[in-house]
């Protein structure tokens, strides 16, 4: 078996594994092991693509598993989690995730053409309760507010946001720690903050809350 620790990153709503290389890339220089997960965001359920992420983990030779989810890939994970539990898992970070429903979400589903844009995947999330994450996983969270992205132009969205998710949604009750970047929700694939923070909680379990240490990690 592996003994270098494995992140498996997975990406949100619309997007390919491949949007994932560059944090994957940072991350590997924090000397973490990485790998990409894709799958259809739109055409299969929540739970659908949860089993074969199950799958794909449990093909994963290494003793311990962390995971980065941005956008509905962080509710996916959760969702993978709570169907089928993973023994290996250690740190979860969700980036820009709307653990609790999106206000831009919400007012899209309301009509046919909004919901074929949400796809199944997002539906089922919104439409179930949420797997209960409080004392269950090592999580950590990491929020935008650069206000920039087209949730604007679709609702009205609450302040601080990443132009997509507004802060408060991405709030999850019991987690280890929570940091808010300068960034959009798109931004946060290119952010080499957001990577610095997700080595810091990868490694240590929590952010590096002071920049100048953040940089220096």
């Amino acid at each position: 078996m592996e003994t270098v620790e494995t992140v498996v990153l997975v990406h949100g709503l619309w997007m390919h594994g491949w949007v994932m290389r560059l944090i994957g890339m940072r991350l590997r220089r924090c000397g973490f092991h990485t790998t990409s997960f894709s799958y259809p965001s739109m055409r299969n359920s929540l739970s659908q693509n949860a089993s074969v992420l199950s799958q794909f983990v449990a093909g994963i030779a290494a003793p311990r598993i962390h995971f980065i989810g941005h956008s509905l890939g962080g509710l996916l994970i959760l969702q993978m989690l709570g169907e089928f539990p993973e023994s290996r898992t250690g740190r979860i970070i969700l980036a820009g995730s709307p653990y609790n429903i999106s206000c831009v979400a919400e007012k899209l589903s309301r009509r046919r053409p909004g919901r074929y844009i949400l796809g199944r995947s997002m539906l089922q999330w919104m439409w179930q309760k949420p797997p209960a994450c409080e004392g269950e996983y090592k999580l950590g969270v990491i929020a935008g507010s650069r206000s920039i992205g087209g949730g604007r132009l679709i609702s009205r969205m609450a302040t601080p946001n990443d132009g997509v998710v507004t802060v408060e949604e991405t709030r999850i009750p019991g987690v280890i720690d929570q940091i808010v970047l300068d960034v959009t929700h798109s931004g946060m694939l290119l952010s080499a903050e957001l990577a610095r923070q997700a080595c810091s909680f990868l490694r240590y379990g929590y952010f590096m809350h002071n920049r100048k240490d953040a940089r220096s990690n």
